[in-house]
């Protein structure tokens, strides 16, 4: 199969859907890969770089999309991107369609088969391509976090570990999974006070083993979530619900009960965002004041470090797209984990939570492909 990696246009965005040694690996079993100048000098991978891992170098993003039969990309595609799209192209990338009503559209009018990275799963449940990413920004949001408290950040001037005689800062998690659990490291190894809040048993008994005391954990009822929003200086967003819209959490009324300048993290914000008065920021403008709160809502978070999130991503998905690029469409089939990163096939909806947060209708995967 041959196979496009187009630079990645997303503003702010500098990682790259193959590192060179990916594009090594595809090769090695036989797929042609076609890369568009300039795709991986955010990870400081030259042109050069890729032709000795045996890609070919392609002039324009026009040229990858024209030739290749699969897209491979990191983040959704953007409106010049999806109209050169067609009918039995595959598209392997995130699309975080739930709050995306222009892209969906754009996707269902071209025909090709998109399969997200966020909705692909695992024999025990989890999100294997989304894993990664999660573990940046989930570390990455205490870095924010901290950089927002500042005063010259309009923060309210704490430091989120405090010194000796000056008590911490106060973090609150709201989402157990895996951004909540790496953002709750993060906080905890700097000596924040945290608490992580989550709805499922199982999964606060295994934070409670695995932090040993040293966090938190609080079942979250709305009152539980209302009390430590209220009592905190940095909350973080980290619910996710797979292929849908984040559930609101936070209110703007709530606002007024938290302390003045406190920060609101949202990473849930490229699928909708966690808290009413989320809106996408960028990482050169990160940041804006709602009823004197502090919010950073930066939508492609993990893009600041690109050399980490790039190597990371291609660590888990390569194993999905070489099953693509050896099968095509049959490997959706084969493999139902794969399959659920199905969201929309030769113009029709094929994930539930998409369609129903669009208000649209669905066809089950298995329909769509069989037809």
């Amino acid at each position: 199969m041959r196979i496009g990696v187009p630079k990645e246009i997303k503003v702010e965005e500098y990682r790259v859907g193959l590192t060179p040694a990916s594009v090594r690996e595809y090769v090695a079993h036989g797929h042609e890969v076609v890369v568009q100048r300039g795709a991986g000098d955010g990870i400081g991978a030259g042109d050069e770089v890729y032709t000795q891992a045996g890609a070919r170098i392609a002039d324009t993003a026009e040229e990858v999309f024209s030739v290749a039969e699969m897209i491979v990309k990191v983040k959704e595609p953007q409106p010049s991107e999806w109209i050169r799209l067609r009918e039995g192209q595959i598209l392997f990338t995130y699309l975080h369609l739930a709050p995306d009503v222009p892209q969906t559209a754009g996707l269902i009018a071209s025909g090709c088969t998109a399969v997200a990275y966020e909705t692909v799963t695992d024999a025990h449940g989890g999100l294997p391509l989304l894993a990664p990413m999660s573990e940046v920004a989930g570390r990455l949001a205490i870095e924010a976090a901290g950089a927002a408290l500042r005063k010259s950040a309009d923060g309210m001037g704490k430091l989120l570990g405090g010194v000796p005689g000056v008590p911490p800062a106060r973090v609150a998690i709201i989402g157990g999974g895996v951004v909540g659990t790496h953002a709750a490291r993060m906080a905890a190894g700097l000596g924040s006070d945290v608490t992580i809040l989550d709805r499922s048993l199982p999964r606060l008994r295994a934070l409670d083993d695995l932090f040993l005391g040293r966090v938190r954990t609080r079942y979250a009822t709305l009152e539980a979530i209302e009390q430590e929003v209220f009592a905190a200086d940095v909350v973080i967003g980290a619910v996710l619900v797979p292929g849908a819209s984040a559930p609101k959490l936070v209110s703007r009324a709530q606002l007024a009960g938290m302390k003045r300048r406190a920060v609101l993290v949202d990473v849930a914000i490229d699928q909708g965002g966690c808290f009413e008065t989320s809106k996408p920021t960028t990482h050169q403008a990160p940041t804006y004041l709602v009823d004197d709160i502090v919010h950073y809502c930066v939508a492609n978070m993990p893009g600041a470090v690109p050399v980490t999130s790039s190597h990371a991503l291609n660590h888990a998905t390569l194993p999905f797209g070489l099953a693509l690029a050896a099968k095509g469409l049959r490997a959706l089939v084969e493999d139902p984990h794969l399959r659920a990163g199905l969201n929309v096939h030769r113009g029709r909806i094929t994930n539930r939570a998409v369609a129903e947060s669009q208000h649209l209708s669905a066809v089950m995967p298995e329909e769509a492909l069989a037809s």
